[in-house]
């Protein structure tokens, strides 16, 4: 291979489920094909048959309202350290390895939204490594071939994504594991702010500085991924809210001065990353000059320091009774916690506050940094020769972003002269991540407005009104409620179905009434969205209201409006609106209740 494959991203797959020329059946079942066809590549540990995919699909397609889920048929790959209720748990040792007994609330949310989730992805060992190598299974290589590594701990998560089996992974970020094997293998990997997403049923490296993070070829596609997965869980002792959204201002990047980076003597990745640097100025970009030094001595305290120490509270035990299970490295790494006291532990964390004051200052002169995510790739016979010495070198701008608290994307920005990969890492304080986000559309040529930036208007009457149960689509789109109006009398309000209804607008030219709707504020970015969503039996088109005035909206389809549609039709026009035919209906008559 020679990059990542292009698959059908989330937007791409809803598009073609609403419009009805591919169904999650179809989308499974390629994706059967292409995991069968690649045979154990190292990408998952375990991973569902085609059987299993394909009676998980049915089901949801066969469950009432599923199509109007955000995340509906999107199928998904889960980091094997992370709990799904009913698969082992191995974390690359299978002496290790358990059945879980429930699932991570981050994986829950994406499968109550419609996601179908694949199987667990592949990693190294104990989620200790930035390589891909320290593993008991098939060794996985990047899509760039050439034996290259493909990076970890996130390995498999990395490469399911950049092969298109799944549009998104679900992965982890202790040291950089989220985003080194999205350098190696051409596609985005996003590290939140620690606590955006709970981390219960993630068995922990070190549980003070691990992210639960998302890989997927697109910030498009992140952004709808992590309005599903965010949220406030008050089981994880680490959790807070999302930050502000990024309001559009000018955009101030800080630049190391070039002597501090270090390629490890690898000219051509030197050369991509200055060309990168220079086209900045050409995307609308402020630059400024800032030192990397605090930010490199807060990576050096990881491993030549106590955190190391911290990965004994989970597996010291283990490392007693089964230490030949132990990939031999990552037992040599377990070991040497042991010689740390709490007088270093203390120390370190003396030195680390003091660095992380120095660094919030720096904040105050650029709102993003941007360096190298890797500044060097190895095949993987190098990497077995040297391990330690490789994995240092990957980690050396990543290891500091979890210690320091900082939230960090890992954007693609194309191939050196001799055809290896290249990425930039744009790093934020903690909670700037929208700001980061929009920085790394903005390098891959992405469109995603600003909040207050381009919006559109869009008339709603029926699932997506306040309180019902398609409204999150817009709240997660970033939709504000502008006002609630009525129609011009000239509309008839139709129920579309028998067993799970959808109520839609068809406008008249005689015998209509005015009709309750909302007007809905969201980013123009979301219609495309919203578009791909949509039922079958709805459109887009031009709703009148009583003011006057005149907005998009959800309409009747045209075979609705010609009676050429195959659900039953029946007009509710007499209630004025959805919310009071539903509430008509759901109260009990004085017949009922005698």
């Amino acid at each position: 291979m020679t990059g990542p494959v292009a698959g059908p991203s989330i937007t791409e797959l809803l598009a073609s489920y609403r419009d009805d020329t591919a169904t999650p059946t179809d989308t499974v079942g390629r994706l059967a094909d292409a995991i069968e066809s690649r045979g154990d590549d190292g990408t998952w540990i375990t991973v569902l048959g085609r059987d299993d995919l394909l009676r998980a699909a049915a089901e949801l397609e066969a469950r009432p309202g599923a199509m109007e889920l955000p995340l509906y048929g999107i199928p998904f790959g889960v980091k094997d350290s992370i709990d799904v209720a009913g698969f082992p748990t191995t974390l690359a040792c299978p002496e290790y390895g358990y059945i879980a007994e429930s699932t991570a609330p981050a994986v829950q949310a994406l499968l109550d939204a419609g996601a179908l989730f694949v199987g667990k992805t592949s990693l190294d060992q104990f989620a200790t490594g930035l390589n891909g190598t320290r593993t008991p299974h098939t060794i996985p290589r990047s899509v760039y071939g050439n034996d290259m590594i493909s990076g970890g701990s996130s390995s498999g998560s990395a490469l399911a994504v950049a092969l298109g089996q799944v549009p998104f992974c679900v992965a982890t970020d202790t040291a950089g594991s989220g985003r080194v094997p999205a350098a190696l293998n051409g596609i985005v990997g996003y590290k939140p702010s620690r606590g955006l997403i709970s981390t219960v049923g993630l068995v922990p490296a070190c549980k003070s500085l691990d992210c639960i993070t998302l890989m997927a070829a697109s910030v498009a596609d992140l952004d709808l991924v992590f309005d599903v997965i965010s949220g406030i869980d008050p089981r994880d002792g680490w959790s807070r809210g999302r930050g502000p959204k990024y309001d559009g201002r000018d955009i101030r990047i800080g630049l190391p001065d070039p002597s501090q980076l270090d390629f490890f003597g690898d000219d051509a990745m030197a050369q991509a990353h200055v060309a990168a640097r220079e086209a900045l100025h050409g995307r609308g970009f402020t630059t400024t000059a800032v030192s990397l030094e605090p930010f490199l001595d807060a990576g050096s305290l990881l491993y030549q320091g106590p955190w190391v120490a911290e990965r004994l509270v989970e597996f010291d035990t283990f490392l007693d009774e089964r230490p030949d299970a132990i990939v031999p490295v990552v037992r040599e790494i377990f070991l040497g916690g042991r010689k740390y006291t709490a007088v270093d532990a203390f120390r370190a964390l003396q030195h680390l506050q003091e660095l992380r004051s120095e660094v919030s200052g720096m904040w105050d002169s650029m709102d993003v940094m941007i360096v190298p995510t890797i500044g060097t790739t190895f095949t993987v016979p190098e990497v077995q020769a040297d391990p330690i010495g490789c994995n240092t070198k990957l980690g050396h701008y990543t290891h500091f972003g979890n210690l320091l608290d900082l939230t960090a994307v890992a954007v693609p920005a194309g191939l050196t002269a001799d055809g290896r990969p290249f990425s930039l890492m744009v790093i934020g304080p903690a909670l700037s991540d929208d700001i980061v986000l929009a920085v790394a559309a903005r390098l891959l040529g992405e469109p995603r407005p600003a909040a207050g930036g381009d919006t559109v208007d869009i008339i709603v009457a029926g699932h997506h009104l306040a309180g019902e149960r398609a409204n999150s689509q817009l709240i997660e789109l970033g939709g504000v409620l502008a006002e609630a109006t009525s129609t011009a009398p000239t509309y008839r309000l139709l129920r579309i179905g028998a067993d799970d209804p959808t109520p839609g607008l068809m406008r008249v030219r005689a015998g209509g009434t005015a009709q309750d709707v909302e007007r809905w504020r969201l980013p123009a970015a979301a219609l495309a969205v919203l578009a791909g969503r949509m039922p079958a039996v709805l459109a887009l088109g031009r709703v009148h209201l009583a003011d006057g005035s005149s907005a998009l909206g959800y309409v009747c389809d045209v075979a609705v409006q010609t009676g050429a549609a195959d659900s039953p039709v029946e007009d509710i026009s007499e209630f004025g609106g959805w919310r009071a035919y539903s509430q008509a209906i759901s109260t009990p008559t004085a017949q009922e209740v005698s």
